[in-house]
């Protein structure tokens, strides 16, 4: 193994022409050069050096060596610089993962502040919801995964392997038409809509709401299915049916001609930036949980 203060050495004493001289332009003692020479020759398995009286010579291994020693002092000097800028905040990049109503509302403010506090910083950003989101951190396509799951729904994720950061407590809120008879209520049972038409999710994002209704004793008839959260507001605004949302979803969509009431029992679901316990200690990495969890605490 060729390290590099050896290379130093050798650079100096090639320029030089003497262990002496090498010493004293590296600042150590001549004993120690000649050890880290020594050490050299027998990583390399060969003569780079020969010394005839108070001269040094290089061999042609050496000169070899010498040559080269340029080009990889002169890499690692950068990559030196490169891992300090990184170190520093002024320079990385972070891959960030979030499902779209996180994108719309905590994300912006986030990326936001942080280009400010560190411009150098490079944020990336997919949507992709969870498990698959998780999925993309345990496999290092992203470094940060906002995510989220129910409380106390079944086969809840488990992240015991990641780095949970919580960032705030997401309650769904019931979506009803304008014109509907509990438009103006207060709080609503989630059984007294038992008999309206629903819109709803993709079988596996509607899975909670069905468990909810299910428990209050009914199946909802859900005639509409997207995950369109835009979509979702403009079919209850247009009187079609009802349906349930996370407030996040909600602050982001100005829900023309629908009316939000409060359902029960409560729904709701813990957001969460996830990471892995080594990319935590990376600064940028710190840095981008960091500011999800003070937009989150606005």
């Amino acid at each position: 193994m060729i390290e590099a203060r050896h290379l130093r050495v050798l650079r100096a004493v090639a320029a030089t022409g003497s262990f002496s001289a090498a010493a004293r332009e590296l600042g150590c003692t001549q004993p120690a050069v000649s050890q880290q020479m020594k050490a050299l020759e027998t990583s390399t398995g060969t003569p780079l050096l020969i010394r005839t009286g108070r001269e040094m010579r290089l061999t042609q291994a050496g000169e070899a060596l010498v040559r080269h020693a340029a080009g990889i002092l002169a890499g690692l000097t950068a990559a030196e610089e490169e891992v300090a800028a990184i170190a520093g905040l002024r320079a990385g990049r972070v891959r960030l993962v979030s499902f779209p109503s996180g994108s719309s509302t905590l994300v912006p403010t986030a990326l936001a502040a942080l280009r400010a506090a560190h411009p150098g910083t490079r944020v990336s950003l997919v949507e992709a919801e969870p498990p698959r989101s998780v999925e993309m951190l345990r496999e290092g396509d992203c470094d940060v995964a906002l995510a989220f799951r129910y409380e106390g729904a079944q086969a809840a994720e488990e992240w015991d392997d990641l780095v949970v950061r919580p960032l705030l407590t997401d309650r769904l809120v019931g979506l009803v038409p304008e014109g509907h008879h509990l438009a103006g209520a207060d709080a609503v049972p989630i059984a007294e809509l038992a008999d309206d038409p629903w819109i709803a999710g993709c079988p596996r994002c509607r899975r909670q709401l069905v468990d909810v209704c299910e428990g209050a004793g009914f199946t909802p008839r859900i005639d509409f299915a997207t995950d369109d959260y835009p979509a979702v507001i403009g079919l209850v605004g247009a009187g079609l049916g009802v349906a349930v949302l996370p407030e996040l979803a909600i602050e982001s969509v100005r829900p023309k001609g629908a009316r939000t009431v409060t359902v029960e029992p409560a729904v709701q679901r813990e957001i969460v930036a996830l990471t892995l316990p080594d990319l935590a200690q990376v600064p940028a990495v710190a840095a981008t949980l960091d500011h999800l969890a003070r937009a989150a605490a606005r």
